[in-house]
């Protein structure tokens, strides 16, 4: 029998639901009045974290093939897949996993894709490859024919996010902080619950044309000012000192020392951090009902999760 028979209402497929934002995004999707199916290459390694109404299809973007019978049916498409993890020609594969996507989501009758990306300027000739892709994916999903939902979001904050455990490894390990330029480029973070609850409102959208999103917290801050919000809330004693130079190649030998990403992940996110990734279109806020917390706020809901390191482990 069909796991989905289970659950009633309009099928839902989730790619990503291994992923930071797609985890979290099971359990709510998981209580709405749909019937979910999740994409996975390993269906045996999520089926332990879903429920029994959830179906799990074994497939891969990278696939086409693999993709026809995942997408038979779905009415809505949420597709929060980035390679950039997994492959070092991130640019490309993310290429190609968005034409699979939105070409086999155009033959199955999906009627709505929804999908996360980034923030920054299309303008700047000089936005890095990480948020030219993530812009490029978007434009791939619209132009497949599938009306596209795209929310562009900059850090997004909460225990387990990349961004985040940089910011918290790099002040926990660090008594003196070497701070390149690029912690003065201009941010609007979002908190993780604000992210899931814009990803669900994406389903009660009447229909209608593709559409991007940009979506952010109150405030606009740096990098160097999420550090020192750290630093306040976990009540350390931290020296920040500001140098000009230390380049992204090397911040990003510096960080795959001292926080769980890996060198290679972390250079593609530090070269985003020179470009600035604030809100210009708040077309959000009219169109939504989620009013998104501020920077400190979002911090104290990640500490409080219990993600965080006890001040035992810091020094």
């Amino acid at each position: 029998m069909d796991e989905t028979e289970n659950k009633t209402g309009p099928l839902v497929l989730l790619t990503g639901a291994t992923g930071y934002v797609g985890n979290r995004l099971v359990p709510l999707l998981e209580q709405r009045e749909v019937a979910l199916r999740c994409l996975a290459r390993s269906p045996d390694k999520l089926r332990p974290n879903v429920s029994a109404s959830t179906e799990v299809v074994q497939g891969d973007v990278l696939d086409k093939t693999s993709l026809d019978a995942a997408l038979a049916g779905v009415e809505t498409a949420y597709y929060l897949v980035h390679l950039m993890a997994s492959s070092t020609d991130f640019e490309e594969n993310d290429r190609e996993a968005a034409e699979n996507f939105g070409a086999a989501a155009k033959q199955a009758g999906v009627k709505r894709i929804v999908y996360l990306g980034g923030l920054g300027d299309d303008t700047d000739p000089k936005l890095s490859p990480h948020l030219r892709s993530r812009h490029e994916v978007g434009e791939i999903l619209r132009i497949s024919g599938v009306e596209t939902i795209e929310f562009r979001a900059s850090v997004v904050v909460g225990a387990g996010s990349l961004s985040f455990d940089m910011i918290r490894s790099l002040t926990d390990r660090l008594p003196v902080m070497i701070c390149p330029r690029w912690l003065a480029t201009p941010t609007q973070p979002i908190a993780v619950d604000d992210v899931l609850a814009y990803l669900l409102a994406a389903l009660d959208l009447p229909p209608g044309e593709s559409r991007i999103f940009e979506i952010g917290g109150t405030d606009i801050v740096t990098y160097g000012d999420l550090i020192r919000e750290y630093v306040r809330q976990q009540e350390l004693h931290r020296l920040l000192i500001s140098v000009p130079v230390l380049t992204p190649y090397l911040s990003s030998l510096w960080l795959g020392l001292v926080t769980p990403a890996t060198a290679e992940v972390g250079r593609h996110l530090i070269e985003g951090l020179k470009n600035p990734t604030i809100v210009r279109d708040k077309t959000a806020l009219d169109v939504f009902d989620v009013r998104p917390v501020g920077t400190g706020e979002a911090i104290r809901r990640a500490l409080k999760s219990g993600d965080s390191h006890s001040k035992a482990e810091r020094t």
